[in-house]
């Protein structure tokens, strides 16, 4: 037989199998490994420095992107003054902590404005060659390091000046939440910036500044491990075919005190996609780290050793039952029929065929003694066989014992998949989750208040170009078209005068812009369309009542709001009503019901203003995480009253009771997935061609010889079809023999005698 046809090679699979999925079950429902950490706290911090990193990266790419954008318009314009450059600068933007212009031909400072900047890294190299005028990390007299930012004002009439302006690489002004902290660190594994640490002049006791002191420890040693690890390839740090984060990030476990865990994530600054542009702070070689000390848990149960043990043991029996059956029912009776019909193929015919009891092999094994003795009769059969008597007809074939089979294996599969390790409504979430959702919901708010923020900044600075160039439609449609072509988060600009008509435009249809002075400068309309429509507005200066209006797409903010561990994310007005979301929604749709009541508690003013919040909600069996942030700050959204909501489902985290209830829901599929292999294979090898063998042999035995029997499989079945195809020919020589033998003796009676016909 080969070695892999027949019925042995499935049951032997269903063994193995078997076996295996007890170890695995052993293991993996048996006590879990005993994490000083819960897995979900320590891709929060990951997540968390990741939103950090990205905040980071945004920051410096729209510090670049605003100084060259504003050196190009100057630069498009009449001179002016490098005091009013500078001063029309800062009134525009307020991001850098110094500027300065510098003459280019005779290298003297024209103008300067905030701290101090040194000129001594200003060489060749810096303003020639291909790295010309890349941002660089300057290091101050004091010892803080500084990012310059470089751009050139080209006058055609004017020698090139050189436009400087530095900024702090401190970490964005985000919100880390009452523990957690937050460091911007170098290449070399040198902090460059932190934020989140308390000064030690306001503890109140030494226990406290012990572990502040820790805490930095903590924070230098990991800072140094995470800059070692972001200079890998980000390709090659991933596990292969993983999606995410386009940089480097991950992971690390401090030391502990009092208790307490320091846990870090990490995140290199990366392109946000590596299609586009490169992004300039990635090329900086800089890492977020975000430091959280944790409450040291022990995820592992007493008596879970037993509980693993138990179930593996339980599956072994079920299987090995369910081997026994198939090797009683199938595989024994199918060998004997090999056996039995080799036997008879040989000649040997003296012997009685041992028939089995049931199924298809009952009814071969009837129709091989059927045929033994009838070639032991001599007779070919073909008036019937009068002593072979009705023939019984079994109705359970060789389905019945893989149904058995398939049953005593469920047994075992169908509890263990859906009973087993069940969670509910009661499962333990770890607080630090829940602070975890609020803070990054307010990042997310944070973001996404900034990014409309620099989208309104951009339309005052292109509003200064309009209004420079008077009232040329068509230059003012060039500076439209040029706006909208290098910033995508717009889909349409126009120019609206004092009486609502437009004047030029650029993009997609302008919609109406309302004026009024208690109208907020972003706003949003549109309802009963198909998607909202966001727009942002800047007066033109020198004309009464132009405005710039610049309308921003959907999916930009849509992207703003997609980040890993948060859940559902949506942004809504002050009435509730959906304005964007990470995932599908309609147009100014209604919250559910469990985040409108935290919208609204989002809306009240404590202190100085709305604040964020964040619940656990428990519904039934199910368990969610929901958080609110409201907009706030400064800038012209600080009061649009606009609200980030989140939504997470807890059996997203990576807690234990969900763990042991996914490994249980894995354990049953594995065993459904090798029910259906196995006994499927048996299936379709064994008893299908055996049904239509056992048909094959009971044409046979009634006396059809005229059909040949052909073996399609080399295998138990293959061997009995080829030793029925010797019995029938052995029959259909019979059958000759017998017709010519009764044909000769007919002749012998009908000839007449030769002595007769002389008389």
């Amino acid at each position: 037989m080969p070695l892999l046809g027949g019925i042995r090679p499935p049951i032997a699979l269903l063994c193995v199998l078997v076996l295996a999925l007890a170890g695995l079950t052993a293991r993996v429902l048996g006590p879990d490994e005993d994490a000083v950490v819960p897995k979900a706290v320590l891709s929060s911090q990951q997540y968390f420095a990741e939103d950090g990193a990205i905040a980071l990266r945004a920051s410096i790419d729209e510090r670049v992107t605003d100084l060259q954008r504003t050196a190009t318009a100057l630069s498009q314009g009449k001179p002016i003054a490098p005091e009013r450059v500078l001063s029309d600068l800062g009134r525009t933007y307020q991001k850098w902590t110094g500027t300065t212009v510098v003459d280019l031909k005779s290298a003297d400072v024209l103008a300067t404005r905030g701290e101090t900047i040194p000129l001594g890294w200003l060489d060749k190299d810096v303003l020639t060659g291909d790295r010309a005028l890349t941002p660089r990390m300057v290091r101050l007299e004091t010892g803080d390091v500084r990012l310059m930012t470089m751009a050139v004002l080209d006058w055609t009439d004017r020698p090139q000046q050189l436009l400087i302006a530095s900024s702090s690489l401190s970490v964005p002004a985000i919100n880390l939440g009452p523990f957690r902290t937050m460091a911007v660190v170098a290449r070399d594994g040198e902090i460059l910036g932190t934020a989140g640490f308390e000064r030690a002049e306001a503890l109140n006791s030494d226990q406290e500044r012990k572990e502040l002191t820790f805490l930095h420890r903590q924070m230098k040693q990991l800072s140094d491990q995470a800059a070692e690890h972001t200079e890998q390839h980000p390709v090659r740090a991933k596990e292969p075919g993983s999606r995410g984060y386009p940089g480097v990030s991950g992971t690390l476990l401090g030391g502990e005190y009092n208790g307490r865990v320091a846990t870090a994530g990490y995140a290199s600054l990366a392109s946000s996609d590596p299609d586009e542009k490169r992004s300039v702070a990635a090329g900086l070689g800089l890492t977020v780290v975000a430091l959280l000390p944790v409450v040291q848990q022990q995820t592992g149960e007493q008596g879970r050793e037993l509980f693993g043990l138990a179930a593996a043991g339980v599956l072994v029996l079920l299987g090995l039952l369910a081997a026994g059956v198939l090797w009683a029912t199938v595989q024994r009776p199918l060998l004997r029929l090999f056996l039995e019909s080799r036997r008879l193929a040989r000649g040997d015919l003296t012997r009685p065929v041992t028939v089995p009891r049931w199924g298809e092999a009952a009814r071969i094994g009837a129709a091989l003694e059927q045929l033994r003795r009838r070639l032991e009769a001599g007779v070919d059969g073909s008036d019937g066989d009068p002593a072979a008597g009705p023939r019984r007809r079994h109705r359970i074939g060789g389905r019945g014992p893989l149904a058995l089979t398939a049953v005593l294996l469920l047994v075992w599969c169908v509890p263990v998949g859906l009973l087993l390790n069940r969670t509910d409504g009661s499962v333990s979430v770890p607080t630090t989750m829940v602070n975890d959702q609020r803070d990054r919901t307010d990042l997310i708010a944070d973001r996404l208040r900034r990014a409309l923020n620099e989208a309104q900044a951009d339309l005052v600075s292109a509003s200064r170009l309009i209004a420079a160039d008077g009232a040329d439609t068509e230059a003012a449609t060039r500076v439209l078209d040029d706006t909208l072509g290098k910033h995508s988060r717009y889909r349409a600009l126009y120019v609206v005068d004092g009486d609502g008509s437009v004047r030029a435009r650029a993009g997609s249809d302008p919609h109406a812009w309302s004026r009024g002075r208690k109208l907020p400068l972003v706003r949003v309309s549109g309802k009963g369309d198909k998607e909202p429509v966001v727009q942002a507005g800047a007066p033109v200066p020198g004309r009464d009542g132009g405005t710039l209006v610049g309308e921003i797409r959907v999916e930009f903010l849509n992207s703003l709001l997609t980040r890993p561990g948060l859940g559902e994310v949506r942004v809504v007005d002050s009435d509730g009503l959906t304005i964007a979301a990470s995932e599908g929604f309609l147009a100014f749709e209604e919250v559910p019901s469990e985040l409108s009541d935290l919208v609204r508690a989002a809306g009240v003013r404590v202190g100085a203003g709305p604040v964020e919040n964040a619940l656990l909600s428990r519904e039934g069996n199910s368990v969610t995480v929901v958080a609110a942030a409201p907009f706030s700050g400064g800038g012209v959204t600080a009061d649009i009253g606009w609200t980030v909501v989140s939504r997470q489902d807890a059996h997203r985290f990576e807690i234990a009771p969900y763990e042991r209830e996914d490994r249980s829901v894995l354990a049953g599929m594995l065993g459904l997935a090798a029910i259906i292999l196995c006994l499927g294979w048996i299936h379709l090898v064994i008893v299908r061609p055996l049904r239509a063998l056992a048909a094959g042999a009971e044409r046979l035995a009634d006396g059809d010889l005229k059909t040949v029997l052909y073996p399609r499989y080399q295998d138990e079945v293959g061997a009995v079809v080829r030793s029925l195809e010797l019995l029938r020919q052995q029959a259909q020589a019979l059958r000759h023999n017998q017709q010519a033998l009764r044909h000769n003796q007919t002749r012998r009676t009908a000839a007449p005698r030769s002595g007769d016909g002389g008389r």
